[in-house]
C-alpha cells in the first residue's frame, strides 16, 4: 500500500523502501575505522597541540580547542552510530567504542541509547512527546497553559538558552543524572560514565593545571554542544515538518516530512558526520553515517524530503509553536496576528 503525503507525494510502502535501503545498512569495516583514525586520532593530536600550546599562547590555545569542539561534532556522530548499532558489525565493538566516543562527549551510552531510541519511535507523534526531544507545544495547548508555564516555555525556546546555555547545561549537568523512566542497565551507565569522567577530569587537571583543562574542555563542549542541539533542532523543527496524533501518526511520513534533509557545505557536511541526510537515518537507523549520502542519491523518493540549507534553515530559530490548524510552525509574532485577526472578526 502507498501513502500519500501532505504535497500528494506518493510514499513508498515499508517494504519498498525497506529494499531500497537494504543494501546501504551494512557496516563497512575500512570506512569505520578510517573514521576513528580521522576523527578520534585528530582529538588525541589536538589534545597534545594543547598542552604544547599552553606555554606559547593562549589565543593558539583557545583556536585549538574551538576547531577540537568541531571534531567533537564528528566524535558524537560516531558515538551515535555505535548506539545504533550501525558502526559495526560486531555489538561489542559498537559498545566499546561508543562508550570511549562517550566519555569525549560527556554522554552516557546506554542511557542515551535508550533516549534516543524513543525519540525515533515517537518523532512527529504528538501523543509520545517527552523524551529525547525538544519541547514542542501546540498553539491550543500553550494558550490553555498557565501563566507559569507560558513563560517558563518561552524562556525555553529563547534562542540563546536553547543554543547557547542548554547544550552545555544538558551535556555537562543533566546528562549526570538517570531519567526516573529508565531500566536499571541504562541507569548504571550513567553511573559508570560519572566515575569515568572523575578520573579522566583528574588525570587531565593534573597534567594541563585544573583551571586550563577547565577552561578548554568548556570551549570545546560549548562548540559541539552548540552545534549538536542546532543540528538536532533544525532537522525537525523547520516550517512544514510533520506533526500527528494517535492513529493518523504513521512512521514513514515521520521520517520523510518530520525530517529535514539539510544541505550544507561539504567541510560542514564532514564534521557533521552527514547527519544532514536525516530523513534516510530516521528511515532506517541501522544505515551508518559514511553511508547516508550514498542512499540518499540512489532513488528519487529519498529527495522528496523537505530540503534546507543553511540560509533557509535560519528561519526555524522564529518557530516556537505547533500550529495544528494550519500544519505548520509558528512563531509567537505569528500567534499574535492569529489572535488579533480573530479579535476583529469577534469584534465585527
Amino acid at each position: 500500500m502507498e501513502i500519500t503525503n501532505s504535497k500528494n507525494n506518493k510514499l513508498k510502502s515499508v517494504a519498498e523502501w525497506k529494499e531500497l535501503v537494504s543494501e546501504y545498512q551494512q557496516p563497512h569495516l575500512g570506512r569505520a575505522i578510517w573514521q576513528i583514525v580521522n576523527t578520534l586520532g585528530t582529538v588525541f593530536l589536538i589534545w597534545v597541540l594543547l598542552y604544547l600550546t599552553l606555554s606559547i599562547s593562549w589565543w593558539l590555545t583557545i583556536g585549538l580547542s574551538l576547531l577540537a569542539g568541531l571534531f567533537l561534532v564528528r566524535a558524537f556522530i560516531i558515538f551515535h552510530d555505535c548506539g545504533h548499532g550501525s558502526f559495526f558489525k560486531s555489538k561489542k565493538a559498537n559498545h566499546v567504542l561508543g562508550f570511549i566516543s562517550g566519555m569525549l562527549t560527556f554522554t552516557p551510552y546506554h542511557h542515551w541509547r535508550w533516549e534516543h531510541a524513543m525519540h525515533h519511535a515517537t518523532n512527529g507523534d504528538l501523543d509520545r512527546r517527552g523524551i529525547g526531544d525538544i519541547w514542542t507545544l501546540t498553539v491550543k495547548e500553550y494558550l490553555s497553559s498557565s501563566r507559569l508555564t507560558r513563560i517558563n516555555y518561552r524562556f525555553v525556546r529563547n534562542p540563546f538558552i536553547l543554543f547557547v546555555f542548554a547544550p552545555l547545561f544538558l551535556f555537562m549537568v543533566l546528562e549526570r543524572f538517570p531519567s526516573s523512566k529508565c531500566k536499571p542497565r541504562e541507569r548504571r551507565s550513567v553511573h559508570v560514565m560519572n566515575l569515568a569522567l572523575l578520573v579522566w577530569c583528574l588525570v587531565m587537571g593534573s597534567i594541563f593545571g585544573f583551571l586550563p583543562f577547565l577552561v578548554i574542555q568548556v570551549i570545546m563542549m560549548a562548540v559541539a554542544g552548540t552545534c549538536g542541539i542546532w543540528l538536532f533542532y533544525v532537522q525537525h523543527q523547520f516550517e512544514d515538518t510533520y506533526w500527528a496524533q494517535g492513529e493518523d501518526w504513521d512512521f514513514t511520513a515521520a521520517a520523510m516530512e518530520g525530517s529535514s534533509y539539510y544541505k550544507l557545505p561539504k567541510v560542514m557536511q564532514w564534521f557533521s558526520g552527514n547527519i544532514g541526510f536525516h530523513h534516510i537515518h530516521h528511515l532506517n537507523a541501522m544505515i551508518p553515517n559514511y553511508n547516508l549520502e550514498r542512499c540518499h542519491k540512489s532513488d528519487p523518493f529519498f529527495q522528496i524530503a523537505p530540503e534546507l540549507n543553511l540560509f533557509t534553515s535560519l528561519k526555524s530559530i522564529t518557530f516556537r509553536l505547533w500550529d495544528e490548524d494550519n500544519s505548520k510552525m509558528i512563531g509567537f509574532r505569528e500567534l499574535k496576528r492569529q489572535l488579533a485577526i480573530e479579535d476583529f472578526k469577534e469584534a465585527a
